[in-house]
């Protein structure tokens, strides 16, 4: 059967529309930027190889000339794509892996922020030298995953962490607000993963961590002398079949230029939601009454997140595709309908990040490896859609353990602590557990023996792994 072609045949007209005048250079370039064809020749353009770790974070700058990225080595990279030079390198003044660095809006590319592995937020200023100075704004007292930039603002953004904490930045003060510590309705604290802000409403934000809820608040709801707080959302989302599912979370979120949510979940799929398709604040949660199967969000699978925390965004000038990476190592892009159109070997372990260049048909991806990858439309013919049934049955299996390392006597010290606080005064039992040290040893070293009856070793770096 011959395959049925996925160029777009409106291709040519609009070129020949833009020549006579008919068609404007602008819409032009936004009909050309949401082609599929071109999202179908998406092929591997250049690497940039500048870290030793695996890298965490990459965005492109405002015209979409220079790529910034971060990674467990913590340093931060400025690099131009396209040349293949590496404008920039600098120690991020961080302690441990740097998460996220993104430009502030309108600073001439001078002023980036970054959060880490530390829970450290920190400001970095390049200077006309060329020298940077990094500045300490404010802590978690956890990993901080995400930041979240207010929409043409060279001053506000917000960052989320492990401890629940949303913090709100002004860089003209310099100053952090602890806005509110985000917990279920059992009173306990949500870990925080993503952090994303509504372009349409930019006092609205969205959180997501280690419950099934995507919790939307209102900034203008705070009071800034503490008399009160953003505690409390004004919506919440999350689709009516994951509800009570205690072992979901969320790892990343997105809005795009309509307002509409994207949800990504551990263990679980991409959902995309309209405005209305909320829930509505926490006191409807528990009504029986609401009927939810007519208004169920768009979903995507196909992909696989169980071992590190990913991000999803859209990409395109309208944000016409999804775009997600996958621990089978692979670069996923959905259309907005749910049809998953490419599936690209974007890393030899696990793909955590990808970017949209903001004019042009190009992608950016990082994860396990120790390199930015950039995709361009360089494929001569489109390639086939993906089968999902087929790309299922291939997914790698991975583990979703950490690795870590510990000290022998630390881990016996702590193995003991239990028997001297029940048995103090005694000499009963004092004995260490050998076969136990022994076996979290063995883990710490990556030996895979431990876990034969499940058929999965533990594999690749542990800093880049979910606990």
């Amino acid at each position: 059967m011959k395959r049925k072609s996925v160029m777009d045949p409106l291709g040519l007209v609009d070129v020949w529309n833009r020549e006579l005048g008919l068609r404007s250079p602008r819409f032009f370039a936004r009909r050309i930027g949401a082609s599929e064809a071109l999202i179908m020749r998406l092929g591997l353009y250049k690497t940039v190889n500048e870290h030793n770790g695996c890298v965490n974070t990459v965005s492109f700058n405002s015209d979409g000339r220079f790529l910034i990225s971060g990674s467990d080595d913590k340093r931060v990279v400025l690099s131009d794509w396209d040349a293949g030079i590496v404008k920039l390198a600098f120690d991020s003044g961080h302690s441990n892996n740097v998460f996220q660095a993104r430009f502030m809006p309108f600073s001439e590319d001078r002023s980036l922020v970054t959060c880490a592995a530390d829970g450290e937020v920190r400001l970095a200023k390049i200077l006309e030298s060329g020298k940077v100075e990094t500045a300490l704004l404010g802590v978690h007292e956890g990993r901080a995953h995400k930041l979240a930039i207010e929409p043409g603002s060279p001053y506000i953004f917000y960052s989320c962490g492990e401890d629940g904490v949303v913090q709100h930045f002004d860089l003209r003060s310099k100053t952090a607000t602890k806005l509110f510590t985000c917990k279920n309705d059992q009173d306990r604290v949500v870990n925080l993963n993503a952090i994303a802000i509504d372009p349409t409403e930019p006092y609205h934000f969205a959180v997501g961590g280690t419950d099934e809820y995507a919790r939307m608040y209102d900034i203008r709801r705070h009071k800034w002398d503490g008399s009160t707080t953003t505690g409390r959302p004004s919506n919440t989302f999350c689709p009516a079949h994951l509800i009570g599912e205690d072992h979901l979370g969320i790892t990343g979120l997105s809005f795009s230029h309509l307002g509409e949510l994207l949800t990504s979940y551990n263990e679980e799929n991409i959902y995309l939601f309209q405005k209305n398709q909320s829930l509505g604040p926490p006191s409807s949660l528990g009504s029986s009454n609401r009927d939810h199967s007519s208004n169920s969000p768009k979903m995507f699978e196909g992909h696989k997140n169980c071992d590190t925390v990913k991000g999803v965004s859209f990409l395109g000038p309208g944000c016409e595709y999804v775009a997600s990476g996958s621990d089978c190592g692979r670069v996923f892009i959905w259309r907005r309908d749910g049809r998953l159109l490419r599936a690209m070997e974007g890393d030899k372990e696990v793909v955590n990040c990808i970017e949209g260049h903001p004019r042009m048909t190009v992608v950016a991806s990082s994860g396990i490896d120790s390199d930015v990858k950039v995709w361009v439309p360089n494929l001569e013919e489109p390639v086939e859609y993906v089968d999902v049934n087929e790309l299922k049955k291939q997914h790698k299996r991975r583990n979703r353990f950490c690795r870590f390392s510990i000290p022998e006597d630390l881990i016996s010290q702590v193995l003991a602590m239990p028997r001297r606080r029940t048995n103090s005064g005694s000499n009963s039992n004092s004995n260490n557990n050998p076969e136990l040290v022994n076996l979290i040893m063995g883990i710490a070293s990556g030996d895979n023996s431990f876990d034969e009856n499940r058929g999965e070793g533990l594999e690749g770096p542990g800093d880049c792994r979910v606990n």
